[in-house]
């Protein structure tokens, strides 16, 4: 089976061209295997770049421990660059299909190569029972709750797949092998939370770390950056635009006013092709 492995700003997956290989028959067990950075080509997750009737390719995206996750914002503009530069659809503007429904990505295009991808996200779900969350509330914003013994205030946003924001004084000496676990799969979230834990720069800069359900740390997340700025602005920290550090590079965030949705923009980067023997 042929594989390319690409990153987005250090978020890096395991790509397979379904249209040229096929559909894998185990693509859990497949992500597990593969994503092994000791044993295995090493990644977070495992996504198949699918046929469709409903855009230009859909990505079929797997956690590195074999969960089925609907939304990836990193993993989406390399699947944009992917499916333009490798012929799938010769379109600067592609729709791709996802497990929580079709996104349109404007890519940046010059001498045939992608420079960059601006994704519409779509509106942020704030609304706790289709977040999921168990916290009450219309909205669930900077909101006092005890995780592993410890008081924390959460804002909660689901941006296509969960998340939970929570500001801190410093990110970089966290210890989040020590943090993340506590939320993952806490109760009070009953299909499991990505957690992003977040300084504020100034209101149109915040740097975050994140610690991703079924993945562990990772260095960066594309939802988890959208859902940072609209937590952010939520909690009146930020205004509705922002550039977000994370460990591997920069997004550029946007949410409009006038619609609601949400806009990522970022790099999306080729590490290199390989074959594998099944």
């Amino acid at each position: 089976m042929r594989f390319t492995k690409m990153q987005g700003i250090g978020n890096d997956y395991i790509y397979v061209n379904c249209f040229a290989e096929g559909v894998p028959a185990d693509p859990a067990a497949l992500s597990r295997r593969l994503s092994d950075r000791h044993f295995g080509v090493g990644s977070d997750g495992l996504i198949l770049i699918r046929p469709t009737e409903n855009g230009d390719a859909m990505m079929d995206l797997y956690n590195a421990d074999g969960s089925r996750a609907m939304m990836c914002g990193n993993g989406i503009r390399c699947v944009g660059r992917y499916v333009y530069e490798r012929g799938i659809a010769r379109k600067e503007t592609l729709r791709i299909d996802t497990l929580s429904g079709v996104k349109t990505l404007r890519l940046d295009v010059k001498d045939g190569a992608v420079r960059s991808i601006e994704v519409d996200m779509g509106e942020p779900v704030l609304e706790p029972a289709r977040i999921p969350t168990l916290l009450p509330g219309e909205r669930v914003v900077a909101q006092p709750a005890e995780i592993g013994g410890e008081r924390f205030e959460l804002t909660c946003v689901s941006m296509g797949n969960p998340h939970c924001v929570l500001f801190v004084e410093e990110v970089d000496s966290l210890d989040l092998q020590s943090l993340g676990p506590r939320f993952e799969w806490n109760p009070l979230f009953p299909e499991g939370v990505n957690t992003e834990f977040v300084q504020v720069i100034s209101g149109h800069e915040l740097r975050m770390r994140v610690w991703e359900r079924g993945s562990g740390e990772t260095w960066a997340c594309g939802t988890g950056a959208c859902a940072t700025l609209v937590a952010a602005h939520l909690c009146g920290k930020a205004g509705r635009s922002a550039t977000v550090h994370l460990r591997g590079g920069d997004l550029e965030i946007c949410w409009r006013e006038d619609d609601g949705h949400v806009l990522m923009r970022g790099p999306a980067e080729f590490v290199f092709d390989g074959e594998i023997d099944l």
